[in-house]
């Protein structure tokens, strides 16, 4: 079972040492982690998402909320946020092809941020699932480099809040 962990940080260095060796020393598994600072600059929030069962869940809250510079953790299932990655792919395309990766580009609301004679450089901003939907649908053409960002993610609005 997947988990997304909310985690404000101050914005200090050795933070994100202090936390992924938490995660290191008590065996836990980090599928995505992502870092970045807030709208208030002496505070970060890591995004860390998590496979485990309930109890490693509820060790991981634990001792997450231990650690001095952790102001606040918020934990969400998937299905209680909006989830979000950012993908640059870069693919080497020829003129047989190029017309199809820029209809999977359209199809997939990519956008086509550089290119060359060659070469094309995509952006997608989407959910983990989409952004590996479009690097399979790519796989016909040569992926030449792939930088994702990891999982960001928040909850989703509510009236009461």
């Amino acid at each position: 079972m997947k988990k997304i962990y909310s985690v404000l940080v101050e914005n200090r260095s050795g933070v994100l040492f202090k936390v992924s060796g938490l995660f290191s020393r008590r065996a836990f598994n980090i599928n995505s982690l992502a870092v970045g600072e807030t709208d208030d600059p002496s505070m970060s929030r890591m995004t860390i998402v998590s496979t485990g069962d309930p109890h490693t869940h509820e060790q991981i809250e634990k001792q997450l909320n231990k650690k001095l510079d952790v102001i606040k953790v918020k934990t969400f299932e998937e299905a209680e946020c909006f989830i979000r990655e950012l993908m640059l792919i870069k693919v080497k395309y020829n003129r047989n092809n190029r017309k199809d990766v820029m209809e999977i580009c359209s199809i997939m609301k990519a956008d086509i941020v550089d290119m060359s004679k060659n070469q094309m450089l995509i952006q997608l901003c989407d959910t983990p699932e989409r952004i590996q939907l479009f690097i399979n649908m790519l796989q016909s053409v040569s992926i030449a480099e792939v930088a994702r960002t990891g999982t960001v993610a928040l909850p989703k609005c509510r009236d009461n809040e």
